[in-house]
């Protein structure tokens, strides 16, 4: 009897875990392509909500769906139709600010939704490169810039991005021989708590930077093309200090290696551990939708994990730049090369 109710238990066990995987595998993420075609190179993404998305690329553009991607206002911002705006944030879908990347550099804003766009703005220091912006709130904001003479450039707002000073020389973060900043997706700066912001590098040193000193990172280093490309921080507003954390990178010139290309700590980077089964290749953008489930992409595909990044799985080899959550809502956006937008599906 004992022997059988052992056996009774084993079976039921087994189904259990049979059902359970069925119910993981039935809900498998997919990527559904949007739209795509226009050429443009899309690493700019903001979601506001499940409807409200906004894009930004090169050649001047920037487009906006008020209807969760299934039609775009597509519009060339006047004056700028060589610019490069390599990050967007979106605050509802009249408001945006947005971000073209080099000599000189500019931030812009619109209140119309795109109508008009006002320079907020402009940086002519030869050299200057900004690669990403962050906002903790509506009204507080930083962008984060490769380094002009061995510092790394810094502006604030305090107003919703109507205006922008830059921090004074002497207080800006000091740089390495070698280590920039990838403005691959807009997100190698992140709020990591309601009043700090971390940022990560690359180049031939990559670190980590926050308030205290910067920290070391495993992941691969050491030419011009390697390093960190983006950090996520899972739920700065209940973890202070922003303990749990995640970076991806690589080396772009080699999209399908998996060497060192990402790394997540528990303990606010004091520690970090590998995955046991890395992203399938070079990565640009990591993304946590909860603390277990993040999303991260680049050249050759998208991937999901739903183990905290231990453990990564491809879901889908179309190349996207950046992927990014709803602030206000449960939908999952992807941009990429040619105009590519994409949405994470519930593959039933």
């Amino acid at each position: 009897m004992i022997q059988f109710k052992g056996r009774l238990f084993l079976a039921c066990t087994i189904l259990f875990t049979c059902f359970f995987s069925f119910a993981l595998f039935a809900q498998k993420p997919t990527v559904k392509v949007l739209t795509s075609g226009n050429g443009i190179s899309l690493r700019g993404l903001s979601v506001v909500n499940d409807n409200v998305i906004w894009v930004s690329g090169n050649k001047g553009t920037v487009g906006r769906s008020n209807n969760g991607g299934k039609t775009w206002k597509w519009m060339t911002v006047a004056g700028f139709e060589k610019n490069d705006f390599r990050d967007i944030e979106a605050f509802d879908g009249a408001t945006a600010v947005i971000m073209a990347v080099s000599e000189p550099g500019y931030i812009l804003k619109t209140n119309d939704g795109g109508d008009s766009w006002k320079i907020v703005y402009e940086n002519k220091s030869k050299g200057i490169f900004m690669d990403a912006m962050e906002f903790w709130n509506a009204q507080s904001g930083i962008v984060i810039g490769d380094p002009i003479d061995g510092r790394f450039v810094v502006t604030r707002t305090f107003n919703g991005g109507d205006s922008w000073q830059d921090i004074p020389f002497q207080n800006r973060p000091v740089a390495d021989s070698g280590e920039a900043c990838f403005a691959a997706s807009g997100t190698n700066v992140r709020a990591l708590d309601k009043d700090e912001a971390v940022f990560i590098t690359g180049g031939l040193r990559s670190r980590l930077f926050t308030r205290n000193e910067p920290i070391w990172l495993p992941i691969l280093q050491g030419k011009e093309t390697t390093g960190a490309n983006s950090v996520a921080v899972w739920d700065k507003n209940k973890l202070k200090g922003g303990k749990r954390m995640i970076v991806v990178g690589g080396d772009f010139m080699k999209p399908n290696d998996t060497e060192k290309n990402c790394f997540y700590t528990s303990d606010g980077g004091k520690t970090w551990e590998a995955p046991k089964t890395p992203p399938y290749g070079y990565r640009s953008c990591v993304e946590y939708f909860s603390k277990n489930e993040i999303y991260s992409c680049g050249l050759n595909g998208v991937d999901f994990s739903h183990d905290g990044g231990k453990n990564w799985h491809l879901i889908s080899k179309e190349a996207f730049h950046v992927v990014r959550a709803s602030r206000l809502g449960s939908a999952v956006y992807l941009a990429g090369p040619n105009g590519a937008i994409g949405k994470i599906v519930l593959d039933k």
